[in-house]
């Protein structure tokens, strides 16, 4: 692994286009853990004025995937799970907090709890857990 895990996880952030057009930011990331956050904006709510739940989707598994990848390197989502509990509305950011629950040499089973963001206030909106792969 890296010495500077932040810094490689951010350049590995920067190669994603999409990740890119939605402004996610690697927040944290350290063995066994990583934050993603997403700016809300308006082209990310659905009909109702809530986060879409797509949006919700893409931080789990990109905050899983780099969870995971803390612990195995280069890796890539096998699966992944996620219930919504609330609707994310009223958010300035969303913030995906992921952990490893356990790992092995090829895969590690992580989980991901998803906040909104108001000022100080941190609410929960949803949780996934997933398996990560290996890359390779």
């Amino acid at each position: 692994m890296p010495a500077d895990l932040l810094a490689w996880g951010r350049q590995v952030l920067g190669q994603q286009p999409f990740s890119a057009m939605l402004n996610a930011q690697l927040d944290a990331f350290v063995p066994g853990a990583a934050e993603l956050s997403v700016p809300v904006v308006p082209g990310l709510l659905q009909q109702h004025g809530f986060v879409h739940g797509g949006v919700l989707s893409y931080l789990a598994d990109n905050a899983l995937t780099f969870a995971g990848g803390s612990v195995l390197g280069d890796s890539v989502t096998s699966e992944f799970k996620i219930n919504y509990l609330r609707p994310a509305k009223d958010a300035e950011r969303l913030l995906a907090v992921a952990t490893v629950v356990g790992s092995g040499k090829t895969q590690a089973v992580c989980r991901c709890d998803i906040f909104v963001l108001r000022g100080a206030e941190r609410t929960l909106c949803a949780a996934a857990q997933g398996t990560i792969r290996k890359a390779g």
